[in-house]
């Protein structure tokens, strides 16, 4: 289960921050969907992969380290971090997958933290969502005041990504067993999105959480 936000504990005297929710969800899930909604309702949406990219922007420490234990073979001709080829390096070698989560996971948290001090200085009342995949993974969870987990179960994530990618079902089967089992990541949830639900229960399903965490 989630922690107290440091983000979300307020000073003596000064009014109370809104809280901070934890977004996730295995791949083809629906999350990108619900983060979506939440921003429609008003929410503001931290998104994990942003910040993953922007930590390894050329120039950065973070690429820099990443260079230093990948090889130059991790960067493309632009001087670049080369996605592709370090997704396939890493899906294929769970070490090299733990290596390269040790150097981004802690560059993305500060970066994180940056963005919620960011926004707490405009707008001290918003709800923050922080969508993040790998949000239990990188024991993120302990800097949100709630976590909402999108699940949907094998069968459906399956046919979503041969649908979606073009992938056959194996390959759709070994991306989603790369990942954290589902019983797993609904350990850590406050909140359950149920991703095969149609759009409209789906927000009416948000507006309730957003409702409740408006109650004193």
């Amino acid at each position: 289960m989630s922690g107290t936000s440091s983000a979300s504990r307020s000073k003596p005297g000064s009014a109370r921050p809104g809280p901070v929710l934890g977004l996730t969800g295995g791949i083809a899930s629906g999350k990108s969907t619900v983060s979506a909604i939440l921003a429609e309702l008003g929410c503001r949406v931290i998104c994990a992969d942003k910040l993953a990219r922007e930590v390894v922007e050329p120039g950065t420490p973070g690429l820099a380290a990443v260079a230093a234990r990948f090889g130059d073979d991790a960067l493309g001709p632009d001087g670049r971090l080369d996605r592709a080829r370090m997704a396939k390096r890493v899906f294929a070698d769970p070490g090299a997958r733990r290596d390269l989560e040790a150097i981004l996971h802690p560059l993305i948290r500060e970066a994180f933290a940056a963005e919620v001090r960011r926004i707490r200085a405009a707008a001290p009342g918003a709800v923050i969502v922080y969508d993040a995949p790998l949000l239990i993974e990188a024991g993120a969870q302990r800097a949100v005041d709630l976590v909402l987990v999108v699940a949907v179960d094998e069968a459906e994530q399956v046919r979503r990504l041969v649908a979606r990618d073009g992938l056959s079902e194996s390959q759709a089967r070994a991306r989603i067993r790369a990942q954290m089992p589902l019983d797993e990541r609904l350990r850590h949830a406050d909140v359950i999105i149920d991703g095969t639900l149609p759009r409209e229960r789906i927000r009416d399903r948000l507006k309730e959480v957003l409702a409740g965490l408006a109650r004193p």
